[in-house]
């Protein structure tokens, strides 16, 4: 007897130290962290990390393994996990995982990895051929699930569960375990994977999400990545908001000008929309003494009428609707020995756990946010007014383009520098800009000369700007071509009378040399011409009162003396 105890006592032992000696899941992604993990609650779809691993399938490698180096072809593979928290409790928080490969190489649409044409330095002989890293297709082609099953593919995860079947599991050669709050989750993906999860039952606080990639092969799945990262969970709304005012110079420096309104807009980080149906109000404190406002809009505008430095407060309120939980009735309370008879006017029934409900009936849990921000609150720039455009005169010799001059008044604080920008008659295309600091002693009246090259129709933009502000003014103006049109003009008054004189000194040329033709006229020809003879000696008498002829050639025809 004695000597079967001692069998099964060997027995037992020998079975511990295999499960001892057998690999865990918290063993391969915990990186080397592997307190025991007990107070966690189960998330849903997820599995404890101390299941086995089935390393003979998925092997596992510690980092700075020799055979990292030779787990892809062509370089190493590297892995980024992101997450969109922080994420408010009850909502789900969103990881995303992407692999990104040696240089040259790429995922085509069947989920095989290839060499990107005209990038390799060894292209393949005809350009119409892919070079392939991993044709994974081609290893599954000539089988369907349930023989590639068996077939070198292993369509089961390192726990030994089968592979989802669904039409595209060809495309699917990698396989993602990620690992958090003492348990994992596993699933198949092309080069990037995308999962949620939801955190009513994840504890308030920071926590680490760790993924491990596995890659298909002939014999098994091969290592070939790892990532993690953090991820928070709170019971506070995150939210932020965004100032904005329209002189100021540098929204991020939380200097604002002084009877200006500020916009303020805040923003709650809701990735997964579990805000979408709840009541959310939002309750503004200034800290300039003006009280409380409370608006369910998410942007307001105030405005500081006074300087100093205020501290604005941001409360977010959102009811959010939630299952009723079950009215169940609470124990009685023990009651003693000495037995006594109610009084008539008491209530008999049961003391029931009481639910606060919403006005329509549903049941609501309230949550908070929170948002606080110094503000500085100067004198500033509040207004630039443009009372007068002059065109000045200049002589060619002075100046070869045309100049205008702008005054220009402000209101608030005095300025420090000014910035003039020509655009085109839509003020859309910027033309030139020049800037130019000044000195404002007294009074925010000043003048601004700009030269204009060539004649048109300007939009013109002036900035005035201090150290926290600036404001600007615009116009439209039309520019003549001052002293180079002048100059332009004058040229062709003296080319004009240059050609009259030039007609002159031909006309007289031509009557001095001229050599005398008698024309031979008929009488009746001659008779016709009269009216008209005596019309021309008349225009002559009054233009020509003297012949300038000196040797008349009629001088011997009769009559003539």
């Amino acid at each position: 007897m004695s000597g079967v105890r001692h069998h099964l006592g060997l027995l037992l032992l020998a079975q511990a130290v295999l499960c001892a000696a057998a690999t865990r899941f918290q063993d391969v992604l915990s990186y080397g962290n592997t307190s025991p993990v007990t107070s966690y609650k189960k998330l849903q779809g997820w599995s404890s990390d101390q299941n086995k691993w089935n390393e003979k399938l998925y092997p596992f490698w510690e980092e700075g393994d020799p055979r990292w180096k030779d787990c892809w072809k062509g370089g190493r593979v590297t892995a980024k996990l992101d997450s969109d928290s922080p994420a408010l409790v009850g909502s789900n928080v969103t990881f995303v995982v992407t692999l990104q490969f040696p240089k040259c190489q790429t995922e085509d649409n069947d989920g095989n990895i290839v060499y990107r044409r005209n990038c390799t330095r060894d292209p393949p002989a005809s350009m119409d051929q892919q070079v392939y890293v991993y044709n994974w297709t081609e290893w599954t082609d000539n089988c369907g699930w349930e023989n590639c099953t068996s077939n070198h593919s292993h369509n089961v995860f390192p726990d030994g569960r089968p592979f989802p079947h669904h039409s595209g599991w060809r495309r699917r050669n990698f396989v993602y375990v990620f690992h958090t709050s003492g348990q994992y989750y596993q699933t198949t993906g092309r080069s990037s994977a995308k999962f949620s999860v939801n955190t009513a039952n994840i504890t308030l606080g920071k926590h680490g999400m760790a993924v491990s990639i596995y890659r298909r092969g002939h014999s098994g799945f091969v290592p070939i990545a790892r990532a993690k990262t953090i991820y928070s969970v709170t019971d506070k709304i995150p939210v932020i908001v965004s100032m904005f005012q329209k002189h100021d110079r540098n929204i991020s420096d939380s200097i604002f000008i002084k009877d200006s309104p500020i916009t303020f807009d805040a923003k709650i980080h809701d990735p997964s929309y579990y805000l979408n149906n709840s009541a959310i109000s939002y309750k503004w404190n200034f800290g300039d003494g003006s009280g409380l406002f409370v608006a369910s809009g998410s942007s307001t505008s105030h405005t500081y009428t006074l300087q100093g430095n205020f501290t604005m407060n941001l409360t977010v309120q959102a009811i959010i609707p939630v299952p009723c939980k079950p009215v169940t009735p609470t124990a009685p309370p023990p009651t003693s020995a000495v037995m006594t008879e109610p009084s008539s006017d008491s209530d008999s029934s049961p003391t029931v756990e009481l639910v606060e409900d919403n006005p329509d009936g549903g049941c609501h849990i309230y949550r908070n946010g929170y948002y606080g921000s110094s503000i500085a609150v100067v004198e500033g720039i509040l207004e630039v007014n443009i009372i007068q455009m002059t065109s000045i005169q200049m002589t060619a010799s002075q100046a070869e383009n045309s100049l205008v001059d702008f005054v220009v008044t402000c209101q608030g604080s005095l300025p420090t520098d000014v910035c003039t920008v020509v655009s085109d008659p839509t003020c859309q295309v910027s033309k030139s800009m020049v800037c130019d600091p000044i000195v404002v002693t007294d009074e925010c009246l000043l003048t601004i000369r700009r030269a204009f090259e060539e004649p048109g129709t300007y939009c013109i933009n002036i900035t005035l700007g201090d150290d926290t502000s600036q404001a600007l003014a615009s116009a439209l103006i039309s520019v003549n071509g001052g002293a180079s049109s002048g100059t332009t003009e004058g040229v062709f008054i003296f080319l004009g009378l240059l050609a009259v004189f030039a007609t002159i000194g031909a006309f007289v040329l031509y009557k001095r040399y001229k050599q005398y033709k008698p024309i031979e006229r008929s009488a009746e020809q001659t008779e016709k011409q009269e009216g008209f003879t005596a019309y021309f000696s008349t225009f002559k008498a009054i233009f020509f009162p003297k012949s300038t002829e000196r040797n008349p050639l009629l001088k011997t025809k009769p009559g003539i003396v």
